[in-house]
């Protein structure tokens, strides 16, 4: 046993009941220099541990004496021929894998010597046979486990049941983590995915109030990602909190300035960038000081004391940001509902990460959407100064994040305007030129994907946009064009379509 807490006192409450006790290695001595009168298994087995303890427990004597059907005759028949003694409890917990793998430095080899065979093949024994025989993987069971013992004389069939069920969840469990251990240097798809995660908490509900929901994260550490965050104050984060906040921190990543990002419903609201954190929130909630209202705002600087004045005068569900200086946390005290995160390394990148989602009978898997573009062809007469190229790739960073169809539009890196998931792309367009309350001659645009049709130049023109960035490769693209070399606006593809479904 690698956890022996409260083996001990459990063992001693057992022998009480005169329940005879079989141990093996480390848990075996621990137990008889408490004064537990523990039986080697090796007495039992005739063998000896071999293998520098490899092998133990891997004997028919003992699985006979786990996995024998109780009210079987023919079962208890070759249990007399074959001498072997019934198993009726079983209490084991693992090798520890995760805690190995977690190490710094641990090493393939180290990783492999914490791969535990004999023990989880124990366990599954004694939960395939539930209906007779308890198994316990979890300290926290010892003490309802010996009360019905104590009490009845046996467990009930319910807890026994109960306890395999958290078994096969625990092997399960500790095999998807070796899987992924082993497989984390692959980059293909496997033609078979295990995944597993550990609770993180549950939630008062999910996306709405009459749905149930929890929050699960994956083993290991996941540098510059939400789990990683260290909550500093306000309400316990809700299902639309994560989501929301995890939209905010994937766009910011796009950006090594001081930016700030706003979200509503995981789009963007309002984005900016500036010389300072400062500047950039002044400008990101200038952007649309409406919809802001109620969103979340993820930062790649420190907020100090003057931006935390200004994010004060509104109401705001989630600050997130590489940290906090003691003013701005002063002042925000007096939010008291406002959730404030600190994560440390928030521009990490996670390139290798995957794209989950859920479908109704399966799973679709994808890489993360690294990428930005695959060029930057201007394909028009017009040419776009370098300060609309700026503004641009910084539209096409957004944009990439909006939920298709997708329009942004930009100007001195700040957003003006965001249309997001519309059926129509002409209608993302007109939605934000309709919704925005800035003037936007002179603004860019970005579209997430490529204009079927010239529709959009030609709107674009009318509100003044003066130069444009998509990805190109419509059948239909020299109309586009054609209509840009008629209004005199620049137009750049980037090769890189970015749907966001």
């Amino acid at each position: 046993m690698s956890d022996k807490s409260g083996i001990v006192d459990f063992a001693k409450e057992l022998a009480k009941l005169e329940i005879e006790i079989l141990s093996t290695g480390g848990t075996a001595k621990l137990l008889k220099e408490s004064g537990v009168n523990a039986i080697d298994v090796s007495e039992v087995t005739g063998f000896p541990e071999c293998l520098d303890g490899r092998v133990k427990t891997l004997h028919p004597v003992v699985h006979g004496g786990i996995l024998a059907i109780r009210d079987n005759q023919a079962h208890q028949k070759t249990l007399e021929e074959l001498k072997i003694t019934l198993i009726d409890l079983v209490i084991i917990n693992l090798y520890p894998f995760k805690e190995t793998i977690l190490k710094e430095g641990v090493t393939m080899e180290d990783a492999i010597e914490n791969i535990d065979i004999g023990g989880p093949t124990m366990l599954r024994s004694a939960a395939k046979n539930h209906k007779f025989v308890t198994v316990v993987t979890d300290p926290k069971d010892y003490e309802s486990v010996l009360e019905e013992i104590q009490e009845k004389g046996d467990t009930t069939f319910e807890t026994r049941y109960d306890l395999a069920l958290k078994v096969f969840q625990h092997t399960s469990h500790y095999d998807a983590l070796i899987a992924s251990y082993l497989g984390k240097d692959k980059d293909s798809f496997e033609n078979v995915i295990t995944v597993t995660y550990e609770k993180i908490q549950d939630l008062r509900y999910g996306e709405n109030p009459h749905q149930k929901a929890v929050f699960y994260k994956e083993i290991g550490k996941q540098l510059g990602t939400l789990v990683e965050g260290i909550q500093l104050q306000g309400k316990e984060l809700s299902f639309n909190n994560i989501n929301d906040t995890n939209g905010a921190l994937e766009l910011l990543k796009e950006f090594e300035e001081p930016t700030v990002v706003a979200v509503k419903h995981t789009n963007p609201c309002g984005v900016a960038s500036a010389a300072n954190i400062y500047e950039a929130y002044n400008k990101a909630f200038e952007a649309d000081p409406i919809s802001i209202f109620g969103g979340i705002i993820a930062a790649n600087e420190i907020i100090d004391g003057r931006t935390a004045e200004k994010m004060k005068n509104v109401f705001l569900e989630v600050v997130i940001a590489p940290d906090f200086t003691e003013e701005a946390l002063s002042i925000f005290a007096g939010k008291k509902n406002l959730r404030l995160i600190k994560l440390a390394d928030i521009k990490m990148k996670n390139a290798k990460a995957l794209d989950m989602k859920k479908v109704a009978g399966g799973l679709l898997i994808q890489d993360v959407n690294s990428g930005l573009l695959d060029k930057t062809e201007v394909v028009t007469t017009a040419k776009p100064t370098e300060e609309d190229m700026e503004d641009l790739l910084f539209a096409f960073k957004i944009v990439k994040h909006v939920k298709s169809n997708a329009i942004v539009l930009v100007k001195n890196k700040q957003t003006l305007a965001v249309g997001p998931g519309q059926t129509s792309r002409i209608w993302a367009l007109q939605n934000a030129i309709r919704n925005g309350e800035h003037n936007l001659e002179g603004s860019v645009l970005a579209s997430d994907a490529f204009f079927p049709f010239s529709d959009c130049v030609e709107e674009a023109a009318k509100a003044g946009i003066r130069a444009i960035i998509q990805p190109g490769g419509s059948m239909n693209d020299e109309a586009s064009i054609e209509a840009c070399n008629e209004t005199g606006i620049a137009m750049v593809f980037t090769g890189m379509r970015h749907f966001k479904h």
